[in-house]
């Protein structure tokens, strides 16, 4: 068998020694960091949703998907992605985990849960990030990512996730977790917990399981290899754009 491999150009490296993670560096910052990361965090599940569309049956009636260890594998990365168990013994999703922090710090979060009730009542997701209340570069991320989505192929999609989100969330948020300690655990301390989570599950765990359900998906088909790394790419290009922009605020602060 041919030794097929997604190819990341620089991509991978630049967004890790990308200049945000040292620009990030007082709680007035990490609460605009969080402001705008918020919605790169829920288009994080709406990303493995369709994940889950494209490798689990969730119609009805229900038929079976012909990969059932992949089947199997996508359903425990939800597990954990919409019900973590937390400290205390209750459940939440991640998304739902980062609002809390957020609350908790004093970052605003009325702008996504403004939105997020506008999509329950049936307002189109485009037209609801019309929002002047959104950060213009979060508009971009998350128009960037469902365009991935809308494309309904499912080793692009799958792609995507993998390289663009669970294979690169380690390496980013551990640059966090060690300035946090210096903070207020009373404050941060439930941020930290948050990233420290999504390291533990990413790194471990979800990260390789999504490696390997890309290579079951692209087989011995190199257009599919291909088409699956220009994907990843561009979902590593389009956090690289977000961070660019963000820093540009974040240094005026």
């Amino acid at each position: 068998m041919t030794d097929y491999r997604i190819e990341l150009g620089d991509s991978r490296e630049r967004l890790v020694g990308h200049p945000i993670y040292k620009l990030v560096n007082s709680p007035e910052r990490m609460k605009a960091f969080m402001e705008s990361h918020i919605w790169a965090v829920w288009d994080f599940q709406s990303l493995l949703k369709a994940v889950q569309q494209q490798l689990s049956c969730v119609t009805v009636p229900w038929t079976p998907t012909p990969d059932a260890e992949a089947r199997r594998l996508i359903n425990e990365i939800v597990l954990d992605e919409e019900s973590d168990e937390l400290p205390n013994g209750s459940f939440a999703s991640h998304f739902e985990l980062y609002l809390r922090s957020m609350e908790v710090a004093g970052a605003a979060t009325a702008p996504i849960v403004r939105v997020i009730e506008q999509i329950k009542a049936g307002v189109d997701i485009h037209k609801a990030l019309l929002a002047p209340s959104i950060p213009p570069e979060s508009r971009e991320f998350v128009n960037r990512s469902f365009s991935i989505i809308n494309s309904g192929s499912s080793h692009r999609i799958v792609a995507a996730f993998t390289y663009g989100r669970e294979d690169i969330i380690p390496d980013m948020f551990r640059q966090f977790v060690g300035r946090l300690a210096s903070y207020s655990p009373e404050i941060w301390g439930q941020f930290r917990f948050y990233l420290e989570r999504h390291i533990e599950h990413d790194d471990e765990h979800h990260g390789p399981v999504c490696r390997r359900i890309v290579a079951t998906m692209c087989g011995n088909d190199p257009i599919k290899w291909a088409e699956a790394s220009e994907s990843a790419r561009l979902a590593l290009e389009a956090r690289i754009q977000l961070w660019d922009d963000l820093a540009v605020r974040l240094a005026s602060i």
